[in-house]
């Protein structure tokens, strides 16, 4: 027999940004039952290896801190949650153009802290990029990336692109990039046509 067929991954990367993509790890958030998806570490390295944060060796090396210390596990996934909690309601205040909350924007500022303590700067190739000290020795190094980049969309000029999916249960958040900012799917094979589908049978009823 052949090898069984991987099993699809939870996680879509539609919002176009690396802290949207990290919020977007709820499926139906406003529907009346939510669908989490990070209900566990090893969801988080999941996240972590597609989305492009956390190479093999780091994630191989978190595993192993993981099982054997599944208190400080437990703990970071709570970490995680409330910073992605925190990350979405910070984003859903910008795109429906309301007052930020200031106690999620504290504990963004946090976050942020947290992270550029194991930050540094480094040159090779005639270049100086940014890199991370350690992580695979921090539970919690994944949300260094996307704290930094939560900061950096909120003082770029494309904030003002952030959007919410139009879906009435969705309200994934995303980045847009079309040429007249006039995206309203996450996605639009999944909610855009769900939207259609709809519309469309509302028409075919009334008729």
């Amino acid at each position: 027999m052949g090898s069984q067929a991987k099993l699809k991954s939870p996680f879509e990367f539609t919002g176009e940004h690396l802290c949207l993509d990290f919020a977007n790890t709820v499926n139906d958030r406003t529907s009346e039952r939510p669908i989490e998806l990070v209900t566990s570490y090893s969801d988080i390295l999941t996240w972590g290896k597609e989305s492009g944060v956390l190479n093999p060796r780091t994630i191989d090396r978190l595993s192993r801190l993981a099982e054997g210390a599944p208190g400080r596990a437990q703990s970071s996934l709570r970490h995680t949650i409330r910073l992605r909690d925190t990350i979405y309601e910070i984003f859903l205040a910008v795109a429906e153009r309301r007052d930020v909350p200031g106690t999620a924007l504290a504990l963004l500022n946090t976050a942020v802290c947290e992270a550029s303590e194991h930050a540094r700067i480094a040159h090779g190739n005639r270049h100086f990029t940014w890199e991370w000290v350690l992580p695979e020795e921090n539970l919690d190094c994944v949300l260094w990336p996307v704290a930094r980049a939560a900061a950096e969309l909120l003082v770029s000029e494309e904030i003002q692109y952030v959007r919410t999916c139009a879906s009435d249960t969705c309200s994934w958040l995303f980045l847009d990039k079309t040429r007249n900012h006039r995206r309203r799917w996450c996605d639009m094979k999944t909610c855009g046509n769900r939207d259609k589908a709809r519309r469309y049978y509302q028409r075919q009823k009334a008729g």
